[in-house]
């Protein structure tokens, strides 16, 4: 795997709550959204780098809420939610701390880095 997370998703009571998808494909770059609901209401936030101390140590990094609802919704689905559903090039950390492929149903193939190619080729 590449990357690294400290993160352990599915601990009961602790993380349980939480899911961490790594997707590896062919663009080293990919977007960094993030998606909170608080009492109800969801947030959408993007931000300028990886929360590691390389980048947050030695650079001037910023992470901002979307506050146009229009503008978030288009985050959440060309940034986010693409990706959650990627079943191809997927990985799901495991509380353990090892990752498991996501299994691909037959023709039901979705690649987030081939989807965003061809929306925004047209």
């Amino acid at each position: 795997m590449r990357g690294i997370c400290s993160l352990r998703p599915g601990i009961p009571g602790v993380s349980d709550r939480i899911r961490v998808r790594s997707v590896i494909g062919r663009f080293l770059e990919h977007s960094r959204v993030f998606w909170f609901e608080n009492g109800g209401e969801e947030v959408i936030y993007c931000s300028s780098a990886d929360w590691m101390d390389r980048n947050m140590f030695f650079r001037v990094e910023t992470c901002f809420p979307i506050s146009d609802p229009v503008l978030a919704k288009r985050v959440k689905q060309d940034g986010l939610m693409v990706y959650l559903t990627d079943n191809r090039q997927s990985w799901i950390l495991q509380a353990d701390g090892s990752y498991r492929q996501v299994a691909v149903a037959a023709g039901k193939e979705r690649m987030a880095q081939q989807q965003l190619l061809e929306k925004l080729a047209h």
